[in-house]
């Protein structure tokens, strides 16, 4: 992780860690970096946002820094993340910023950039980016006169996106009977109308934001309301979007969650039975469950691991020529289809194949055998996250569970790259012996750097 960005972007609490001043300069240094200003006079960027208090406010500070550097800007309104994406290549810009802090509560918020391909920026451009903010390593432009930019809105952004998401599903949903629950974020402006026009029957939740209630009590990190609302009305099933809607889970009509590694499970063998999943491989992350390895060895798949990070999954598939690959968090790439996770899409695919298959969708996700997975969230101060390296107790528990463990189970203990957390993960066959053994590990890291 970089001095500014992490795993997913630029992020912290809005107006303390995440400025004004700092939105403005980042977006001075990434118009600096991501386009030459001798070759376009006016690059053009796009800038979406999604749907809490403080969106605004950081996209009035990153069109004065853009404009003051002579970039067009594009406003999209409040959109997914993967609507930046799409339409940096649709309206032909030179770069997008998406203004959200994902999953996480109202108060923070974040910057993520994306290149003229639609990708976000790879280490070297966000390490060139903080060079310029943190380093004054050269100049801001300062262009006057005619020399400044000008700002604009695409007044059919939400809609341009719909119609790419619609192309895409191969088998429409007339007759389902579906719950939506979009987290009080980005997909409040597009799920509805989206979903509709494919033809199911929606229920929606959480789809009024008001700017403080995004990620509250509702979406992909909080699917209980989901749960309960699938069942009591009898639905086929509900899909869940975090807030910025770059990932979805989902929850069969038995109420059973079904999560990015099931939907991936489904969705890769779905792919590979049409013959229309690359190399046969399917790349997900450390974090991935076990199951999900193992189901790809039984159905002749290859499994690829990375890091955690849908920017790591994505590096992977682009570097080998896959086209599909995710995240048990519920970002999914549909490499055929979009730049990166994309929630919305991902729902619709999922659906789609439900729908053609007219089988219940706990049926088809019993395909994968999830091994028990236990994960422990530790807060831990600044300092903590500096110490966790090198801290000597906490490496010997570590050696010393897996040992425990051996090949009946694995540890994976990792600093979260967008909170000041550690994240304390054990999966194994032996459910109990794993939750003693997550809880005494997590319990140390509290003790020595909490």
């Amino acid at each position: 992780m970089g001095r500014l960005f992490g795993t997913d972007g630029a992020r912290g609490i809005a107006n303390t860690e995440l400025t004004c001043e700092l939105a403005m300069n980042i977006g001075r240094a990434a118009a600096m970096v991501l386009t030459d200003s001798g070759a376009n006079k006016h690059p053009k960027i796009l800038i979406g946002k999604d749907t809490r208090l403080s969106s605004d406010m950081l996209e009035g500070a990153l069109i004065a820094g853009l404009c003051s550097v002579g970039a067009d800007v594009v406003l999209l309104g409040a959109v997914p993340t993967p609507a930046v994406a799409y339409l940096i290549k649709k309206y032909k810009a030179d770069a997008g910023i998406m203004i959200s802090a994902s999953h996480n509560p109202f108060e923070f918020n974040g910057i993520k950039i994306f290149s003229s391909d639609g990708y976000k920026l790879p280490d070297a451009l966000e390490y060139e980016i903080e060079s310029i903010v943190i380093d004054k390593a050269k100049p801001y432009y300062s262009p006057t006169g005619d020399g400044l930019g000008r700002v604009s809105r695409a007044e059919n952004a939400a809609e341009d996106y719909i119609v790419h998401i619609i192309e895409t599903v191969p088998y429409r949903l007339d007759g389902m009977k579906i719950a939506i629950d979009c987290s009080n974020g980005s997909a409040s402006t597009t799920a509805q109308q989206l979903f509709t026009r494919l033809g199911a029957q929606c229920h929606m939740l959480a789809d009024k934001p008001d700017g403080i209630n995004i990620n509250d009590n509702c979406g992909s990190t909080h699917l209980e309301n989901l749960q309960r609302f699938v069942v009591d009305n009898k639905l086929q099933l509900g899909v869940a979007f975090d807030g910025d809607a770059d990932r979805c889970l989902a929850v069969d009509e038995k109420g059973n969650v079904i999560d990015g590694d099931f939907i991936m499970a489904i969705c890769a063998l779905d792919l590979a039975s049409r013959k229309k999943l690359s190399k046969n491989t399917a790349v997900g992350t450390v974090m991935s469950n076990m199951g999900f390895s193992r189901f790809c060895t039984d159905n002749g798949l290859r499994f690829v691991s990375t890091d955690v990070g849908d920017r790591y999954v994505l590096e992977t598939m682009l570097r080998e020529g896959y086209n599909f690959g995710g995240e048990q968090s519920g970002h999914v790439i549909f490499l055929d289809y979009a730049t990166t996770g994309d929630g919305q899409l991902t729902a619709a695919q999922l659906l789609s194949l439900v729908n053609r298959r007219q089988a219940h969708l706990s049926s088809i996700a019993t395909l994968m055998t999830r091994y028990p997975q236990v994960l422990i969230n530790v807060r831990v101060s600044s300092e903590g996250k500096l110490q966790f390296y090198t801290n000597q107790d906490i490496r010997n528990k570590i050696e010393d569970v897996k040992n425990q463990l051996g090949e009946d189970g694995r540890i994976l203990v990792r600093l979260s790259g967008t909170e000041p957390l550690v994240r304390v993960m054990l999966e194994g066959i032996d459910k109990e012996l794993i939750t003693r053994l997550a809880n005494e590990t997590a319990d140390l890291i509290k003790e020595k750097i909490g």
